[in-house]
C-alpha cells in the first residue's frame, strides 16, 4: 500500500491547536506524513487549514476526526460544576450551567472531506458507521483507525479501514479508547502492537512515548511500519503551542492520566488542577471539555502551569527545538542507526 512517504515518521494530529499547516508542511517536506487535527473545530475552519496546507505542500496530508458518542447524563456534569465553582469565582470566570449536545460538526466535516478529498482520514474515539466509511472509501480516501486493544482492532478490521494506529498509554493526550467508558488499557506499546498484529493482518502505525530514535527503532522492529509522533513535535517552531506549554515540557517532570479537564482520559503533565479534581470528574465527553474551558482559557492567559491542560506524553523530556522537517530527518537518521 502506498502511504505517501519516503520517511516512514507521522505527525500525529493534535486538536486545540498544536497541529498547524505549517507543521504539515514540515513534516511533509523531510519525507513523512503530516496529519491536521479537526477536532473542536467546524467543518469550514478545517477546509481553511486543508487549503492552507495545501499551499504549502503537494503532497499527501491527513485530517483526524473526533468521532461522537452519546450525550453524558447531565447530573454528574453539575455536580462537577458545583465543586468547580469556587475556582471559577476566584478568578472572576461565569461556567456555563446549560451545555447543549456537541458532534464536534461531524456530518459536516464528512460532507466536507467528500467535497475535498484529503489523502487520509483517521478516526479517534470510535470508529464511523458502515455506511459513512464506505462514503469516505469511495471518494478515494484512506481511512486510519486509532485503536487501543485487539478489540478495538478487530472492529476496525472488519470496518474495511486501511490502516491502524495502535495506541499504547504512553501516548499524551486524549486515549483514542472507543467507549468513554472503558478504563483505558494500561499494555505498553510494544507489547500492544504484537497483541494487535495477531489479530489483525492491517498494517501498524505506532503511536506513544516514541520522542527518540531508539524508541522508534523499537517500534518498528516490533512490527509496526512507521512512528506516529506527537509530543515529540510540540516545541518545534512550526508548533502551535504555546511559550507555557512548551515552558512546561521542560519544567514539569511527571505525567498522569485524567478525566478533569475533558471528561475523558487524558495524559498530560500533572499539576495541581489535576491533584485537586480528577477524583471528582465524571466519564462526560465533551460536557466536561466546554464546563472547562473558561477555566483552562483563563489559566492559559495567566500563564498559569499549575491550572493548564498541557498534554504530553512520557517522553516529553526529549520535545526538541527547531525547525519540525530537520527534527524529522534527525528522528529517522537514529532509528536507522539502531536498527542497522
Amino acid at each position: 500500500m502506498e502511504f505517501g512517504w519516503t520517511v516512514p515518521l507521522v505527525a500525529a494530529p493534535m486538536a486545540g491547536g498544536a497541529s498547524t499547516p505549517e507543521l504539515v508542511a514540515a513534516v511533509n517536506r523531510a519525507g513523512g506524513l503530516g496529519f491536521l487535527a479537526a477536532g473542536y473545530r467546524s467543518a469550514e475552519a478545517m477546509l481553511r487549514q486543508i487549503r492552507r496546507t495545501r499551499e504549502l505542500t503537494d503532497r499527501p496530508i491527513g485530517v483526524n476526526l473526533f468521532v461522537p458518542g452519546p450525550p453524558a447524563p447531565p447530573g454528574p456534569v453539575a455536580a462537577y460544576r458545583e465543586r468547580l465553582l469556587p475556582e471559577a469565582l476566584q478568578w472572576g470566570i461565569q461556567l456555563p450551567a446549560a451545555i447543549p449536545p456537541d458532534r464536534d460538526d461531524w456530518d459536516a466535516k464528512l460532507d466536507a472531506l467528500l467535497r475535498e478529498p484529503v489523502a487520509w482520514v483517521s478516526y479517534t474515539f470510535g470508529l464511523p458507521e458502515p455506511a459513512e466509511a464506505a462514503a469516505v472509501r469511495a471518494a478515494g480516501i484512506r481511512q486510519l483507525g486509532t485503536v487501543t486493544s485487539p478489540e478495538e482492532a478487530r472492529a476496525a478490521t472488519a470496518l474495511g479501514l486501511d490502516a491502524l494506529a495502535v495506541q499504547g498509554p504512553e501516548a499524551g493526550g486524549h486515549r483514542a479508547t472507543h467507549r468513554a467508558e472503558d478504563p483505558p488499557g494500561t499494555l505498553p506499546l510494544l507489547q500492544l502492537i504484537t497483541a494487535v498484529r495477531e489479530v489483525t493482518a492491517l498494517p501498524v502505525i505506532a503511536a506513544g512515548g516514541l520522542g527518540d530514535g531508539p524508541a522508534i527503532a523499537a517500534a518498528l522492529r516490533a512490527g509496526a511500519i512507521a512512528a506516529l509522533l506527537g509530543t515529540a513535535y510540540l516545541r518545534t517552531e512550526e508548533s502551535g503551542a504555546s511559550p507555557a506549554h512548551r515552558r512546561a515540557l521542560t519544567a514539569l517532570g511527571e505525567t498522569t492520566v485524567t478525566r478533569a479537564f475533558t471528561g475523558r482520559p487524558a495524559r498530560g503533565l500533572r499539576n495541581a488542577f489535576i491533584d485537586r479534581h480528577d477524583r471528582y470528574a465524571p466519564t462526560a465527553y465533551p460536557e466536561v471539555h466546554h464546563l472547562t474551558q473558561p477555566l483552562r482559557a483563563a489559566a492559559a492567559r495567566r500563564e498559569d502551569l499549575t491550572a493548564m491542560h498541557l498534554w504530553a506524553g512520557t517522553a516529553h523530556h526529549l520535545a526538541r527545538e527547531g525547525g519540525a522537517a530537520d527534527l524529522t530527518r534527525a528522528l529517522w537518521h537514529e532509528a536507522r542507526q539502531w536498527n542497522d
